[in-house]
């Protein structure tokens, strides 16, 4: 069976901290550029952004959404927050699918209107019975950080979805996570991993930062359903995501100042930062040491491999000396390396260094460090992203015991080959 890369959770210029050029064009351009075959549209319930999407693209012969353009499909898409600030990522059918589901919940929800990411006074089970009624596929959106997540308010997936947890169809790990974090945890065990970016702009190292390869007999909604839930007709063959402790949220840390804390030093001091008076917020590596049943990770056998990446543009700029992703000749380098090799996950994984040095020595460099694991990370947490380390550069980590992947914040990389024959 083919495979489509995927990235099923975005949001558009309707939700609240999105780029205003989160509108299709700029994301089917961008999709293609990173090399992605489905997206999320993201917001399907907002009015106005349904009536965009029903402009912009049409219904292909699978049924999905296609931009005329550049051939991108899409996939109806929305996070929807629960009247215990949960949020859960929605996969729907159809626009028409979309257009009942807005009518139905329209009444329980102060925002839908306005807010491309809209609030219902429903619980979380009550939303996935409502859900399945309409045939979409539901689960906890970026389930451990430390705001708005099922893990934030629960200690497992039973206390949010009560009888409805059965119907539950995957977990979205979110960015501060990986497989090795969540199959601690055995009760995550039956559930498919989706890794998504997330996006709230269209640039190459927001968009696609993660996403999953699926394998289907053919580019439809039930090819689509098939493949999360295990059954005929398709399978997740890959996740793909960031090294979790570049994530915003992957240490304990304060939300203001991002002083970085252990467990133990935020429980002592009540959770207020001594230094700035912040709320400290705790990280997804301590959340699943909390949660852990299990010593180390045990992969269930459906479980695909998990590919570890750093966004092409970050690994630019470190090796550049830049302090922005966005500078000129970050973006010229980019676009060169992609257009050299194919994609960026070509250049991260499988590009010889010898022949990125053709393009750009000093990246080179730092990529033969990443794949021989001498890139060390500095973790992120409280809302600031990690950042890769090269040289003297110090980690600034607060200490604490390890979290549950070991190997002291260094990256070791792997080729794709390699990843798939285990």
């Amino acid at each position: 069976m083919p495979t489509y890369d995927a990235d099923l959770h975005l949001h558009s210029k309707y939700s609240g901290g999105t780029s205003p050029r989160m509108v299709i064009r700029e994301l089917a351009r961008g999709a293609r550029r990173k090399g992605l075959d489905l997206v999320g549209t993201g917001d399907i319930l907002h009015p106005r952004w349904r009536r965009h999407v029903r402009r912009e693209l049409e219904r292909d012969e699978y049924g999905l959404l296609r931009d005329p353009r550049t051939g991108v499909r899409f996939v109806p898409t929305v996070e929807i927050e629960d009247r215990d600030r949960v949020h859960h990522l929605v996969i729907l059918p159809s626009l028409d699918a979309a257009e009942d589901l807005y009518e139905e919940l329209r009444p329980h929800s102060p925002d839908i209107e306005e807010e491309g990411r809209p609030r219902v006074d429903l619980s979380g089970a009550e939303l996935v019975d409502l859900l399945k009624e309409r045939e979409c596929l539901v689960g906890p959106a970026h389930a451990f950080v430390p705001w708005t997540s099922v893990f934030k308010e629960y200690d497992s997936l039973s206390e949010c979805y009560g009888d409805a947890v059965d119907r539950v169809d995957f977990v979205e790990l979110g960015l501060s996570a990986d497989s090795d974090y969540a199959d601690r945890i055995s009760e995550l065990h039956r559930y498919t991993f989706l890794t998504c970016s997330d996006a709230h702009s269209p640039y190459p190292h927001r968009l696609g930062r993660e996403f999953v390869r699926l394998e289907l007999e053919e580019p439809s909604y039930d090819a689509i359903k098939a493949a999360i839930r295990r059954k005929p007709g398709g399978r997740v063959v890959l996740n793909v995501g960031l090294v979790p402790e570049l994530g915003k949220y992957n240490r304990t840390a304060c939300a203001r100042c991002k002083r970085q804390f252990t467990l133990e030093e935020a429980e002592r001091l009540n959770w207020r930062c001594p230094e700035c008076g912040g709320r400290i917020k705790k990280g997804v590596r301590d959340r699943v040491l909390e949660l852990a049943d299990l010593d180390e990770p045990r992969h269930p056998k459906h479980r695909p491999p998990y590919l570890r990446i750093v966004p092409l543009s970050e690994l630019i700029a470190k090796a550049l000396g830049l302090s922005t992703v966005t500078a000129k000749k970050v973006n010229a380098v980019w676009n060169a390396l992609v257009r050299r090799f194919g994609s960026e996950i070509d250049v991260l994984v499988e590009a010889p260094p010898e022949e990125v040095a053709e393009v750009d020595e000093r990246v080179a460099r730092l990529l033969r460090a990443f794949r021989e694991g001498s890139v060390r990370i500095r973790p992120g947490g409280g809302g600031r992203y990690g950042e890769i380390l090269v040289g003297e550069e110090e980690d600034g980590e607060e200490g604490g015991e390890e979290g549950p992947r070991t190997g002291g914040g260094r990256v070791v990389q792997r080729t794709l080959d390699e990843l798939l024959r285990g």
